[in-house]
């Protein structure tokens, strides 16, 4: 990769990082922006994943202080996690490129309307107050489901477990914020393993994107309350429905 494109992919890395600090969804800027210079559609995928990572370590302290009182309800949801997280990682790895190629644009499109719905969302959770009912079984098959999806393909990971959460599980938004970062963190953890062993990795892309999402993750931590999440929101969308746009023409 030329220093040109390299620098562009820090830029994106960075809006990445403070994207998903203010609202979660910075696999919209980064998945582009491999595509924009050249990435196929599955080795972007899986750069974007690992490039990405470090901003979810900034969420998960975010959140320290409401999580230390959620353990005992993290622990056996981890476990699903996890194992859906590999599988939807090992999915990924038989998945031809061809076949990727076909459902990319899908995919994108379905992380815009799950960004687009992610406000909506939050008035709606935030509207069962602090004791919401729910089943088990939904609770661990909604995990499961949004595991393999997140490891498969990242973007809109975030709102999938959060409004699983919040339709199951008692608790304050705060408290199911936490332990979704929590699970977020530990899904992309397992995909990052799996695809730095196995996967089309172009890692002088990935390892630009992970340094400077490391700092937009803490800028969007930090500066949240005072950013103009609506304009974030619309650049992003912008962003994904280009790429759907991109993909579904190639």
């Amino acid at each position: 990769m030329t220093a040109s494109e390299l620098l562009f992919l820090a830029a994106a890395g960075f809006g990445a990082g403070v994207v998903n600090g203010v609202a979660g969804g910075g696999s919209m800027v980064s998945f582009p922006a491999l595509l924009a210079v050249g990435v196929p559609s599955l080795a972007a995928n899986v750069t974007s994943t690992v490039g990405i990572w470090p901003g979810y370590l900034g969420g998960v302290a975010g959140f320290r202080r409401a999580l230390a009182a959620q353990r005992d309800r993290l622990r056996p949801l981890a476990a699903v996690a996890l194992a859906g997280a590999v599988v939807g990682a090992l999915a990924l790895l038989v998945t031809s490129e061809d076949g990727f190629d076909a459902l990319a644009p899908w995919l994108v499109l379905l992380a815009c309307g799950l960004f687009a719905a992610q406000p909506l969302l939050a008035r709606r959770l935030t509207a069962f107050g602090p004791t919401p009912r729910g089943h088990g079984a939904l609770r661990y098959g909604g995990v499961f489901a949004g595991a393999v999806y997140g490891a498969y393909f990242g973007a809109g990971l975030g709102v999938l477990l959060l409004a699983v959460l919040g339709i199951t599980l008692p608790g304050r938004l705060v408290d199911l914020n936490g332990i979704r970062s929590v699970l977020a963190l530990l899904v992309n953890s397992i995909a990052v393993v799996v695809f730095a062993v196995a996967a089309p990795v172009e890692w002088a892309a990935a390892g630009t994107m992970a340094a400077a999402s490391l700092v937009g993750g803490y800028v969007g931590a930090t500066a949240s309350t005072r950013l103009p999440v609506p304009v974030f929101r619309v650049v992003v969308l912008a962003l994904g429905l280009a790429a759907f746009v991109g993909l579904l023409a190639t």
